[in-house]
């Protein structure tokens, strides 16, 4: 699976670790995705989406 979001196309962001002496070493950081249980078109579908997109789909559809 990959690790991109299907609703915001977040994906893996790199830069640098930091040591103390300041050595630069290559890091990743990855979106935080959750599997989530979503409606579309009348059906319950499963997505692994990020903690953002869920939480913006919610502030929008809430009444």
């Amino acid at each position: 699976m990959s690790r991109v979001c299907p609703v915001t196309g977040k994906g893996p962001t790199s830069g640098n670790n930091r040591s103390d002496s300041l050595r630069a070493t290559r890091r990743r950081w990855k979106p935080n995705l959750q599997l989530r249980t979503v409606i579309i078109n009348g059906k319950e579908v499963k997505i692994r989406m990020s903690t953002r997109a869920y939480r913006s789909l919610n502030k929008q559809y809430k009444a």
